[in-house]
């Protein structure tokens, strides 16, 4: 009896010590931000200057300090990658960026990266990422369609926002995410519609990932294309890529365009076609001569919206093409330099298209 009775009181002083300790409250998430410049990071000469800013004008650090409220949701630091506006965007400069987020990304510590980013190439960017990121951790692409130092100014939610999606556990395995104006977009979809307003960014087919309210991300789909960890495209080792270029499509076009990109060492030659990424009769003999030399042809559209049928509005059997299937052109010329890295058969190439 006096057993029991020591016994109880033994067990009630443990369960007392564990009472009286505090409750922690859930880690904050951990999340690095790469900045590269652009409009987030832009200037103008009066709070009402919108148009004619310059643009990666803040550094890193400073756009963190002007969002004090990231250090209640989230352990953030940062780093300058980059400092320029979007339209200089180079592949040099995406290689850089993506070893790097890899980098980061393999540290056990880290939950999510962001990037800031000009919005004139962010969903290249993004979509470039989108291919050779190798990690489910989420990966967010940020910008902003007004300086900071503009009258309402979006750079500071955004940034917020995209903090919080990095460091959120919903947002594993979703792909690379552009996140602006409260809306979550699909690297692979997401394009920039509109050249001004702030709710630039649209998914016009697919539509939006989700949405950031009540600082959490709420999801309604995934992008069913291959991303990031799933991806065989490794740019580890490159140094550089393949040289690709877009020809434009419209009426009276001829083949100077495309023959000059061959002349200057394009491997591969994206045709952002009218319509169903249609070819001229006059430009047939130019895409002829092209696969000859070995140079890959991908059919896209201008359109911006739909399927690139293959062998639709050109026998791409006969004529050894490629087609985008729903890539803008701008996005399938990213893909095609991938491909381009690991392989030049079109039959290959046609796969990744359908795959990515």
């Amino acid at each position: 009896m006096k057993l029991k009775l020591k016994m109880l009181i033994a067990s009630t002083a443990v369960m007392g010590a564990f009472a009286a300790q505090p409750v922690l409250a859930d880690a904050k998430p951990h999340v690095v931000i790469l900045a590269t410049g652009g409009t987030i990071a832009g200037t103008g000469a009066t709070s009402t200057t919108t148009v004619g800013y310059t643009a990666a004008k803040l550094g890193v650090d400073q756009m963190i300090a002007s969002v004090p409220e990231l250090a209640k949701v989230a352990d953030v630091r940062g780093e300058q990658v980059a400092q320029i506006a979007s339209e200089s965007m180079t592949n040099e400069v995406w290689l850089k960026l993506a070893k790097r987020v890899n980098e980061v990304l393999a540290q056990k510590d880290v939950d999510g990266v962001v990037i800031t980013h000009g919005t004139d190439t962010i969903e290249e960017t993004a979509y470039f990422l989108n291919l050779v990121v190798k990690s489910k951790k989420p990966v967010v692409v940020v910008g902003a369609m007004r300086p900071a130092t503009a009258i309402s100014a979006d750079g500071p939610i955004n940034l917020y926002n995209a903090v919080l999606l990095a460091g959120s556990k919903d947002a594993m395995g979703k792909g690379v995410m552009v996140a602006l104006n409260d809306q979550i977009n699909a690297a692979r979809e997401v394009t920039k519609t509109n050249t001004s307003t702030a709710d630039t960014f649209k998914s016009p087919e697919m539509g939006v990932l989700g949405y950031m309210q009540d600082n959490k991300p709420h999801f309604y789909r995934m992008s069913t294309r291959k991303n990031t960890a799933d991806s065989e495209f490794d740019i580890s080792k490159l140094n550089s890529l393949p040289r690709v270029d877009i020809v434009y499509g419209y009426a009276n076009m001829d083949r100077v365009a495309m023959d000059a990109d061959i002349a200057a060492g394009a491997q591969g030659i994206v045709q952002a076609g009218v319509g169903d990424g249609s070819v001229a009769a006059q430009m047939m003999p130019a895409f002829r001569d092209a696969r000859k030399k070995g140079v890959i042809v991908v059919r896209s559209s201008r359109v911006g919206n739909g399927i690139v049928a293959r062998n639709g509005e050109a026998n791409d059997d006969k004529e050894d093409l490629v087609v985008s299937d729903t890539l803008t052109a701008q996005k399938a010329r990213i893909l095609l330099m991938l491909g381009l890295t690991k392989t030049h058969d079109t039959k290959e190439l046609q796969r990744m298209f359908y795959t990515y």
